[in-house]
């Protein structure tokens, strides 16, 4: 599967330096999420569908990315995050739809 990690419009990559920010154990587990879906073991993965056609891959107990697949080939990530309640956090809500919107414009598909 293609990886695609969110860019700013600078350039800067959203999910990478989230990961980068991460306590060690956590980052190695990050990192091995975006390796899984590269090598196309998804089986190995927590996801859930999120809203639309936005599913989260949780990885190391509280941190979760949200993303979007298209024709099981690509795969766009979107947003990435530390779970602090049940639910998704609004700002990050606004953050994934926002950016699901954004990329929809782009690649003309609708997501949400």
């Amino acid at each position: 599967m293609n990886v695609h990690n969110y860019k700013t419009t600078g350039g800067k990559d959203i999910i990478q330096e989230y990961i980068d920010k991460l306590p060690v154990d956590e980052a190695v587990d990050g990192a091995s999420v975006i390796k899984a879906f590269k090598d196309d073991r998804l089986d190995e993965l927590k996801i859930d569908h999120w809203q639309g056609k936005i599913y989260e891959v949780y990885f190391y107990r509280y941190n979760r990315i949200f993303f979007v697949v298209i024709k099981d080939i690509d795969v766009y990530f979107l947003h990435a995050c530390r779970k602090q309640k049940n639910k998704t956090e609004k700002k990050d809500s606004v953050t994934v739809i926002k950016r699901a919107k954004e990329l929809g414009k782009k690649l003309s598909k609708k997501f949400i």
